[in-house]
C-alpha cells in the first residue's frame, strides 16, 4: 500500500496534537537513542530531534515515499538549528516495526498512530519491553475510533453486494488496537511504571466534505490501493455522502470526534 505524505500531513495541527501529548509525558532528560516507530513524512521525529539535541534520533518507516519526504525535510531542518547548539543526530531508516527490536543503546521509543497498522503489536510489545534497557520510556498512541461512523460506515460500504468482491477482507478492525487497559496491562506485567489514558479530540473541521479529506490520508488507504481510479471515484462518491448525514456541517465547520489511546512505559533502573 502506497501513502501519499503530502496528504498525510493535511489537517496537521489536528494529527499533531496527539503526538506532542504523549511526548510530553516521557520525562527522560539526555537521552543517547530515540527510535520514533513508524516515523510517517519525519516532521513530528524532527521535535524529538529539538527537544533532545544531544541525542541521536531514528526514524523507522516500512514506506518508501514516507522516507524520501523525511529526508528532504531534514534538509530543510538541520541547516536552521543554531551553531550554538549541537547538530541533532538526526536519522531515517526503511523497516517494518513487526521486525524491529530495540538495541542496548535505545533510551526512548515513540511510535505514534502507527501499531494498528502491526497485526499481533500486543503480543510484541513484552518482548520490546524486555529488551529496553533499565531506565528506558517506551511510549505509544494508537487511535480509538474504529467504532466511530467514518470508520463504522466504510467497512458497511465495502462490505455491501456492490463493493464486497473487490474489498472483501481489505478492511481491518476486530483486534486492529487493544483498549488502553491491554497496554497497561502489557507495560505493569513487563515490571515498568506505566500510565495509560483515552482522549476524544473534537476536531472543527473545515471545507467541503472534511472528514472524506480526513480519512483520505489514513484509514481510507487499503481502499483506494484496492480499487481502479474510477471504482475508488464511485466508492468515495457513495462514502462522502453516508459521512455528511453522519457528521453534517455547522456554521462553525465539521465537528469530527477524534478518540486517541495512549500508554507511556518506564523502565526501572
Amino acid at each position: 500500500m502506497k501513502w501519499d505524505p503530502s496528504k498525510y500531513v493535511e489537517f496537521g495541527n489536528h494529527r499533531d496534537r496527539p503526538f506532542h501529548d504523549l511526548v510530553a509525558r516521557v520525562r527522560s532528560v539526555q537521552p543517547g537513542r530515540v527510535v520514533d516507530l513508524g516515523c510517517g513524512p519525519g516532521n513530528l521525529t524532527a521535535t524529538l530531534a529539538e527537544r533532545w539535541p544531544e541525542a541521536h534520533v531514528v526514524g523507522i518507516d516500512s514506506s518508501e515515499e514516507m522516507l524520501l519526504r523525511a529526508e528532504s525535510l531534514k534538509e530543510e531542518y538541520l541547516p536552521q538549528r543554531s551553531h550554538h547548539q549541537t547538530p541533532a543526530r538526526l536519522t531515517f531508516e526503511q523497516g517494518d516495526i513487526a521486525d524491529w527490536e530495540p538495541d542496548a543503546e535505545t533510551d526512548v521509543v515513540v511510535t505514534n498512530a502507527a501499531l494498528q497498522w502491526v497485526p499481533g503489536h500486543l503480543d510484541l510489545m513484552p518482548g520490546w519491553l524486555r529488551a529496553l534497557k533499565p531506565g528506558a520510556w517506551f511510549a505509544m498512541q494508537v487511535p480509538g475510533n474504529f467504532t466511530s461512523p467514518s470508520h463504522r460506515l466504510m467497512r458497511e460500504l465495502a462490505e455491501s453486494p456492490k463493493w464486497s468482491g473487490r474489498l472483501g477482507g481489505v478492511l481491518r478492525h476486530d483486534g486492529a488496537v487493544g483498549s488502553p487497559a491491554d497496554y497497561l496491562g502489557i507495560m505493569l506485567d513487563a515490571g515498568c511504571a506505566a500510565d495509560a489514558w483515552e482522549t476524544t479530540y473534537l476536531q472543527v473541521l473545515q471545507g467541503e466534505d472534511p472528514v472524506l479529506e480526513w480519512v483520505r490520508g489514513t484509514g481510507l488507504r487499503p481502499v483506494l490501493a484496492a480499487l481502479s481510479a474510477e471504482e475508488a471515484a464511485d466508492f468515495e462518491g457513495q462514502y462522502a455522502a453516508l459521512l455528511r448525514q453522519a457528521y453534517p456541517s455547522t456554521n462553525h465547520g465539521t465537528v469530527y470526534p477524534f478518540r486517541r489511546i495512549f500508554a507511556v512505559a518506564h523502565k526501572p533502573e
